[in-house]
Order: structure tokens, then sequence, then C-alpha cells
């Protein structure tokens, strides 16, 4: 799958290696900063479904955009889908269809259960818990500002900034510095968790696209 689309999945599950534990003389997270991410975490896990718009900007260490997209996520138990122009990702909890409209061609695979599985909702959840360090910069405007830092200095990032939104207790942009020194800002609009959102949406269908190439590979 293309570049971009496999940015933003990673964007939208920062942490995807196995837990680690904090080494002596690392330092201790800030329960305070804690404290609003279990609230975010239990808010999220409060909701039947979730539908949402995205953007996803790149810069560099100047400040320089390198690239915008935008995009829209459904998202229901284990059940996800992101769309963004040319792309889409479906996931009925079980199976996951990788989408190129472009090459006319979607991948199949099963979805892996395990604690490293790529997924939206890992970026609303418990993703902080064992491989960050964590603190609260502040408040502006109503809106906390946590700073992560990964205890596995091999990560390809140093920094994520998440900034969740007091009233609501709901992230709505995560900014990750990584150590080359491009920056990624992922950011969420227009959530909606009371909408109905029907099972088939997570389902790819063939009959939809026709001439697309499946490649299955579970």
């Amino acid at each position: 799958m293309k570049k971009f689309l496999s940015c933003i999945l990673v964007m939208m599950a920062i942490v995807l290696t196995l837990p680690a534990q904090p080494p002596k003389g690392m330092g201790n997270s800030d329960p305070e900063a804690k404290k609003i991410l279990d609230a975010v975490s239990a808010k999220f896990k409060s909701f039947k479904s979730v539908q949402s718009k995205f953007s996803l900007k790149i810069e560099n260490s100047t400040n320089k955009v390198l690239g915008n997209k935008t995009g829209n996520v459904y998202m229901k138990g284990t059940k996800y889908r992101v769309s963004i122009t040319g792309q889409e990702i479906f996931c009925d909890g079980s199976n996951v269809w990788t989408l190129d409209k472009a090459a006319k061609e979607v991948t199949i695979s099963k979805l892996d259960p395990s604690n490293n599985t790529i997924t939206p909702q890992k970026l609303f959840t418990n993703f902080y818990d064992k491989d960050f360090l964590y603190k609260l910069n502040g408040i502006t405007k109503g809106v906390q500002e946590i700073e992560l830092t990964p205890i596995d200095k091999s990560k390809p990032f140093y920094k994520v900034l998440v900034y969740v939104t007091k009233a609501t207790q709901t992230i709505n942009s995560t900014k990750v510095f990584e150590n080359a020194g491009n920056r990624y800002t992922y950011s969420v609009s227009g959530m909606n968790t009371a909408g109905v959102v029907d099972d088939a949406m997570f389902l790819f269908d063939q009959k939809k696209y026709p001439g697309v190439e499946v490649v299955d590979l579970r």
C-alpha cells in the first residue's frame, strides 16, 4: 500500500511495539497526565460507534509543509474503515482489505489479535501504558497538552504531543516528532459518536469495484 496511507495508520496507532518497562533512573510519569489519558480511554470505550473526519500534515524541521491529506474514519468495536482520496482500508474485526484504487488492487490479510495490530482505535485507548513516560505541559484555551517520551530509544521518533479537549475528554490532535526531523500532525474533527454505523460499512464489496485485482494473503 502507498506510504501516505501507511503513515496515517501509524499516526492513528503510534504505539505499535511490544510493551516495555521504564529502566531505572529514567523517571516517572506525571499522575495528572495519567488521569487525563485514563479519562480519554474510558470515554472512548463507552462509544458504540465513531464517525470522524481527519487530516494528516507532514512538515520538516523548519515547519515547511511537505504534504497534506484528509479523509474519514469509521469505528465500531474492533471494526474500522479508513477512507482517503484513492485509498481505503476495511476491517470487519477479522479480515483487513487494503484497497489502492489507482493500482486497481486490494490486498486481504487476517487481523492480528495481538497488541501490536495497527488499528485506529488504539489512538484513543490505552496506547500510552508501559511504552511511554508522560507529563502534562499545560492547558491553553481548554486544550490539555500532554507530552509522551518513548521508553524504547530505538523508536523512529523522540516525542509525541497529545492534545486533549478538556470539556469532552477526547483527543483532537496528535503530533509526532521524528528523529529524522519530520513532524506528523494527525487532527480529528467532526467526531460523531451518536450515529448508527451499519456493519456492511466495514466489508469490502468487490462488486462495487469492478476490475480490481484481489491479492489474498490470508
